[in-house]
């Protein structure tokens, strides 16, 4: 559900067939599945695999990892090359600068995809929390983007749930800060010291979704859940994407991303209770359908496509996004319309 772009810890269902176990300190750290690559005082995991072109740019949602689309990579892979990476302070990535705006997370990205000689210009998945990430991407680097995939993005303006039964639009609560210039550089502030232990030396459990991973990669899941620097890196994130979303709230955003190839996957219903919330269900789902058909017109070569699955599409329909990438890229390759 997109109200973890809030509530980011999952509420655990069920335990694993197998034994559990948690990686206590850096001394266990599992090998990462790509590359570490230095960024100047930190570094970012990133994980490509595949041949071609355009390269395809994964932006993961709130609390998801690179290992999350391990069967969409296995797929793209097989017509074209895809990048999957953990943002900092997630799984193998370091700590990184702040504040956690979306325009840090995108030069990150950037000079990380530079150092590894990934060339442009790249089609940008974002999604959940990812999907304005890409967006502001391709708004500071225009030329770097030749297409999109929105993935049940969040947008401006959508309610999410805080707890209990009170929610908030994306955007409420804007301070009006302005965006500071993004850095490599960290500072002391970005240096001080971080809780070292694991948030817990129990045994965790995953829900029913993740049992498409392979067992390794349920494993890693537990582990980067784990990691101590998670929940700080969130916290910064969420609270500057509000600034974003303010200020896309006050003018409209068609026509941002110009003509190039966008295909936005929508769940087919939001599955809000009668009831779950201040807001009556109907009133949620006639405000999300909205919003998702809004993100179509970010481009004016776009069209969106309506699955009958839940929030991590990733997880749970993994060959229609791929076919969604796939029909993007064929867009790229061929210069054509969707």
């Amino acid at each position: 559900m997109i109200r973890n772009f809030i509530n980011r810890r999952h509420i655990c269902t069920i335990f694993l067939s197998f034994s559990c176990f948690v990686f206590a300190n850096a001394a266990s750290e599992p090998k990462p599945l790509g590359r570490l690559v230095d960024l100047g005082g930190h570094r970012l995991h990133v994980n490509c695999t595949g041949r071609g072109m355009p390269t395809v740019i994964v932006e993961n949602g709130l609390g998801d990892f690179s290992f999350d689309w391990a069967l969409v990579q296995s797929g793209v892979s097989r017509m074209t090359r895809i990048c999957t990476y953990d943002r900092a302070g997630y799984a193998w990535s370091d700590p990184g600068p702040k504040p956690r705006t979306f325009a840090q997370l995108n030069l990150e990205l950037r000079d990380a995809l530079s150092k590894l000689h990934e060339r442009g210009p790249f089609v940008l998945v974002g999604h959940s929390y990812g999907g304005p990430v890409v967006r502001n991407f391709a708004t500071i680097y225009p030329q770097e983007v030749a297409g999109m995939v929105l993935v049940d993005s969040a947008f401006e303006g959508q309610r999410v749930g805080i707890g209990g039964k009170k929610m908030i639009r994306l955007g409420d609560g804007a301070k009006g800060m302005k965006i500071p210039p993004p850095h490599e550089d960290m500072s002391e502030f970005d240096k001080r010291a971080l809780p070292t232990e694991v948030k817990s030396s129990t045994p965790q459990q995953l829900r029913p979704m993740y049992k498409v991973l392979t067992p390794e990669e349920q494993q890693l899941q537990l582990w980067a859940e784990s990691l101590p620097a998670i929940e700080d890196a969130e916290d910064n994130q969420r609270e500057w994407s509000t600034e974003y979303f303010a200020t896309w709230l006050t003018r409209s955003q068609a026509g941002t991303l110009k003509a190039i190839p966008l295909v936005v996957l929508t769940r087919a219903a939001g599955g809000y209770g009668e009831g779950e919330f201040e807001i009556p269900a109907t009133q949620l789902e006639k405000e999300r359908k909205e919003g998702q058909a809004k993100l179509a017109l970010l481009s004016t070569n776009s069209k969106q496509i309506i699955i009958s699955c839940g929030h991590n599409m990733e997880l749970e329909a993994p060959s229609d996004v791929s076919a969604a990438i796939r029909e993007v890229v064929e867009a790229v390759r061929h210069r054509g319309r969707l």
